[in-house]
């Protein structure tokens, strides 16, 4: 049977297995074989990645046609005015794309640990919380989107995929999960490629 696995991925852990200069690998954390990152998520950005031992469920996971729709918990340089808001719920518009509509709202604080190294603080600029639903996930995709509209990131965490979320899991905890409770389509052949390994490392959201 196939597995998956939710795990709270800490800042500064990479989204593969071997470390990679000053960041480290899920060798730290995870110790099942033949899992692999279904997705990515970024060393300096923290919360939910999903491991799976099954190729085609990998692909599926990762696949936008799925809408498994990512939440991200993201803390903001500034306070977004109600045109940024409704710039990144429309969609934001790039010289060689335009990302899809966003669900975008502010947030309180997030009950978060602290982060290690914390976040930079400038004493004349305040920090805000919003929350980012998105259905996509291009290269870096929600630091591009906050700072394309005049508010840089400054933290990045990611609380679910789909159903599946952060709850219970604290930074550096993983659980398994059956596919089915993604609520993906059942695959329509029995057969498992194996999984392709992530290539490397840090250009992700």
């Amino acid at each position: 049977m196939s597995q998956i696995l939710l795990f709270n991925k800490p800042y500064g852990v990479l989204s593969q297995f071997t470390d990679e200069g000053r960041w480290r690998g899920l060798a730290a954390y995870i110790d099942v074989p033949g899992v692999y990152a279904a997705g990515r998520l970024d060393a300096d950005s923290e919360g939910l990645l999903l491991l799976t031992d099954d190729g085609v469920w990998q692909a599926r996971i990762a696949d936008p046609r799925f809408k498994l729709v990512k939440t991200y918990w993201v803390q903001v340089e500034g306070i977004p005015t109600d045109d940024a808001l409704a710039a990144l719920r429309a969609g934001v518009r790039y010289a060689d794309f335009t990302t899809r509509p966003a669900q975008v709202r502010r947030i309180d604080a997030p009950d978060l640990p602290p982060r290690e190294p914390p976040i930079r603080f400038r004493r004349d600029k305040p920090t805000s919380w919003l929350e980012i639903q998105i259905a996509e996930g291009r290269n870096r995709q929600v630091r591009r989107m906050t700072a394309h509209v005049g508010f840089p990131t400054l933290r990045l965490f990611r609380y679910a995929i789909g159903p599946a979320t952060t709850e219970s899991l604290a930074p550096g905890e993983w659980r398994r999960v059956s596919p089915e409770f993604l609520a993906l389509p059942p695959l329509a052949a029995p057969s498992r490629p194996r999984p392709r390994a992530p290539s490397s490392s840090r250009k992700h959201r």
